[in-house]
């Protein structure tokens, strides 16, 4: 920092969703060579929200097991990153900061700019730390979304929920920014979006393009501000944004093409296995997570390096590059903090996505038929039966007791949440 201040992530957790839906399985109910989401998208699971979740329950179980053990009254920030809010004016940030416990001296709002509000409302956060007048108080930085219904679409093998609450502060034990070193790209083009309540739509080959365009121009600008060109030996890992697995190796090929001249195909390839893919483990479980998916690659990658028995070290760099259509993205570095690899195992990650209750075709077709059933219907109590009773069994099992947020409901549009 040129300030003198230090700011970053001090804590991270995950939330996967309680259900979870395999690729392969879902590959042979459409017809589908199962090499499709495995080997060409490199999408092996997705997560699944039953019908009494949706991107507030998610946002508020982030939160809450990021802050178990932490003094809530620390917070007077929080922000949520997410292009699925529920409500065009409420923001999703005013339930995290009831229902997560946290004071009523706090600033809160919402984020939105597709897959990149996250890291929008995470720079923010880390400049009013910087700043200084967060007089020693931290930031909560939340990213929620999940996919709307697109059942025997081409796009569904990459689509996903999750959420993800990162504690902003002046001691970045997880990983640390270099905040005068950022570079950004943007450029307006309709490449994805969320024109109503129950769609959402893109055109792949403007998306495809228009994340190069922006990996190229976003990490262009970092070279020009930071005034470092050696992309290979300044950065430990890279981590991209990740709509799907396989475009963060065509992310990651245009870089290296550009910063690391003269590497054949093979070497570039072993290039990126060497110093990316394996921060995929996470992502590859959950499909696509929008905001999260970045955050989701950086828990990956710090976990990945410690199971090869070569974990990163404190003052190690990562590079991060974060896309969100429409188009916004950014390419920072952060500095390896001194518990990182220690926080990572206590957010248990891995055995939270074990634990999600996998379900059929049939019953991922009729959660997602429920769910849209729902949209734009002012009052109705969320079915907690479902197919053969099977939701009640799993809400018994998984919910009941363990302090989870779930909806019950809406009444003349309120929307009727409760802490489990």
């Amino acid at each position: 920092m040129t300030n003198g201040n230090r700011v970053g992530i001090e804590k991270i957790f995950a939330y996967p969703c309680s259900m979870t839906l395999d690729m392969v399985a879902l590959a042979e109910a459409r017809g589908v060579e199962a090499s499709h989401p495995i080997e060409d998208l490199w999408v092996e699971a997705r997560s699944l929200n039953p019908v009494w979740e949706d991107p507030v329950t998610m946002a508020v179980n982030a939160a809450r097991g990021l802050l178990e053990g932490e003094d809530p009254e620390q917070i007077e920030l929080v922000v949520v990153g997410t292009e699925s809010s529920v409500d065009f004016g409420k923001p999703i940030s005013s339930w995290v900061q009831r229902l997560a416990g946290i004071g009523h001296n706090c600033r809160n709002y919402e984020t939105k700019h597709a897959c990149y509000g996250g890291t929008g409302g995470l720079m923010s956060a880390a400049h009013w730390v910087a700043s200084g007048f967060n007089r020693g108080k931290k930031a909560l930085v939340v990213c929620t979304d999940q996919s709307r219904m697109h059942l025997e679409k081409p796009w569904e093998f990459v689509l996903g929920a999750g959420a993800t609450a990162m504690l902003i502060s002046d001691k970045p034990d997880l990983l640390e920014f270099e905040l005068d070193k950022n570079g950004y790209w943007t450029n307006e083009i309709s490449d994805t979006y969320r024109p109503s309540s129950r769609d959402e739509v893109g055109h792949a080959d403007t998306s495809l393009f228009g994340y190069l365009e922006a990996v190229e121009g976003a990490s262009e600008h970092f070279m020009e501000v930071s005034g470092e060109q050696d992309y290979d030996a300044n950065f430990a890992r890279h981590v991209y944004h990740v709509p799907f697995g396989a475009m963060t190796y065509r992310a990651h090929r245009a870089v290296v093409r550009r910063f690391v001249p003269g590497l054949a195909k093979k070497q570039i390839q072993g290039h990126f296995e060497r110093k990316s893919k394996g921060g995929l483990k996470y992502n590859r479980r959950l499909g696509g997570t929008y905001t999260s998916a970045t955050f989701l690659a950086l828990m990956g990658t710090i976990s990945a390096a410690a199971e090869s028995g070569d974990p990163l070290q404190a003052g190690q760099r990562i590079s991060v590059f974060s896309y969100g259509s429409g188009s916004c993205s950014e390419f920072y570095p952060v500095r390896v903090g001194p518990r990182a690899t220690e926080i990572i195992a206590n957010a248990g990650l891995d055995a939270r996505l074990d634990a999600r209750q996998t379900v059929t075709v049939p019953e991922y077709e009729a959660i997602e038929r429920t769910r849209a059933s729902y949209v734009e219907t002012p009052t109705y109590d969320t079915d907690k039966h479902g197919p053969d009773g099977a939701w009640a069994k799993h809400w018994s099992a998984a919910y009941e007791g363990k302090g989870l947020c779930v909806l019950d409901g809406l009444h003349e549009w309120e929307r009727r949440y409760r802490l489990s």
